[in-house]
């Protein structure tokens, strides 16, 4: 599995932060920018790549970064497969259960939202969590890939 990261100026210390604790802790990272802090950089950009390449292989998972990480979800979601939720804070139950329910392949962090230490706890546990393969989730999932 390979692991896509991305994100615009507003999440930038984030991403390359979690970059190191994923390559530490085995992953294979594929880093599609931004790959230096500019402030007027724009998130289409770079969610765009990441997602284009989650649509291929949905398989793999993807972290995106912005400042809310609702704009970089609702990029991400136009591409087929790719299933994005949003964490900004909140119990951690919450990215368990956009694995376990809606087998989200990719997570995005509101970086003006949370600490980046957070952020990185957030995402190994989000990581370590499976699809429940339940058959009412199941069913779900496949109407939402056919719905575009």
């Amino acid at each position: 599995m390979k692991v896509y990261l991305a994100t615009d100026h507003a999440g930038f210390a984030a991403k390359e932060a979690l970059k190191k604790e994923l390559v530490r802790s085995g992953f294979e990272v594929v880093d599609y920018g931004a790959h230096a802090l500019r402030k007027n950089d724009d998130y289409p950009d770079f969610i765009r790549k990441a997602a284009r390449a989650l649509s291929r292989h949905p398989e793999d998972v993807a972290f995106l970064f912005g400042g809310s990480g609702q704009g970089e979800a609702m990029a991400a979601n136009r591409f087929k497969k790719v299933r994005a939720a949003v964490f900004y804070g909140g119990p951690e139950e919450i990215v368990i259960l956009s694995r376990e329910h809606n087998d989200a392949n990719a997570l995005s962090f509101g970086a003006r939202f949370i600490s980046v230490r957070v952020m990185v706890k957030v995402a190994m546990v989000w990581l370590d969590t499976k699809f429940s393969k339940d058959a009412r989730h199941a069913r779900r999932i496949k109407k939402i890939d056919h719905a575009s």
